[in-house]
């Protein structure tokens, strides 16, 4: 759970740490792997990394490259991430000798990926927070945008003043907020969940219109170097759409750790 400042009655600080993973898919091996990555995996590290699963998305690759995959990890601050790496790279091949199945069924799937670490927005809700709250989207907004280096948690203190008002008018809502560790400070992720379709349409052609009227697409404008917006579709056990963690009962097949 996320702490609260000592002697605060104000909502908890999200202290974790979170790993983001682009993955390219090979041939038409997407749904395979989403269930391998869930159902397969995350119980695995649930319990022995104390790793929860954020979420797992299928790129619309009519916003973006395809076939891919976005991978979302929390893991407990940077102290549960160092026992998470050790526990990882503490044998001769780098990797976990009790997942090498996993591994080897995975190399089948995928052809690489790139990951960041990221910091969350202190006020950023946590896995289990969304998940009690019911937050869920048909679709998922995924935005990443680079600022001048140190201003970060500055444009994130932005998105919360600026941008949660301006989305939320069309029923969109913010599910995290974060920006990258380990850099110069200067790259922020948002992840919207959208009820439905219609109302990302609706969104889209308002914004579209909005630079001209002076409101959040222009300010974005005037404060970032870059911005991309894709589209990611929830994978069928990805926590925000079950509610919960994927676990072994959700296996399907033979499959045997």
């Amino acid at each position: 759970m996320s702490r609260r400042p000592r002697g605060s009655g104000g909502p908890p600080i999200n202290d974790k740490i979170y790993i983001h993973e682009f993955i390219t898919i090979t041939r038409h091996n997407r749904a395979r792997y989403m269930q391998h990555m869930t159902a397969n995996f995350s119980p695995i590290a649930q319990e022995e990394r104390h790793q929860l699963c954020y979420g797992v998305w299928g790129i619309v690759g009519s916003t973006a490259w395809w076939p891919g995959v976005v991978n979302l990890w929390e893991e407990d601050g940077f102290a549960g991430l160092a026992s998470s790496f050790r526990h990882e790279l503490s044998h001769p091949a780098l990797q976990d000798p009790k997942l090498e199945s996993w591994w080897a069924a995975a190399a089948d799937m995928r052809s690489g990926g790139v990951d960041r670490l990221l910091l969350p927005a202190p006020w950023t809700r946590t896995i289990e927070q969304l998940c009690a709250e019911g937050v869920r989207g048909e679709v998922y907004a995924h935005e990443q945008i680079t600022v001048p280096p140190g201003q970060a948690a500055d444009f994130l203190e932005r998105v919360r003043e600026e941008a949660v008002p301006y989305y939320e008018r069309f029923g969109w809502v913010l599910a995290g907020a974060w920006r990258t560790a380990l850099g110069d400070d200067s790259e922020c992720f948002l992840l919207w969940a959208v009820p439905d379709l219609e109302r990302w349409a609706e969104f889209e052609a308002a914004h579209d219109a909005d630079q001209a009227t002076g409101g959040w697409k222009a300010r974005l404008r005037a404060s970032a170097r870059s911005f991309q917006r894709i589209l990611l579709a929830d994978a069928p056990l990805s926590p925000m759409r079950i509610g919960r963690q994927p676990g072994r009962a959700d296996r399907t097949g033979d499959w045997a750790e």
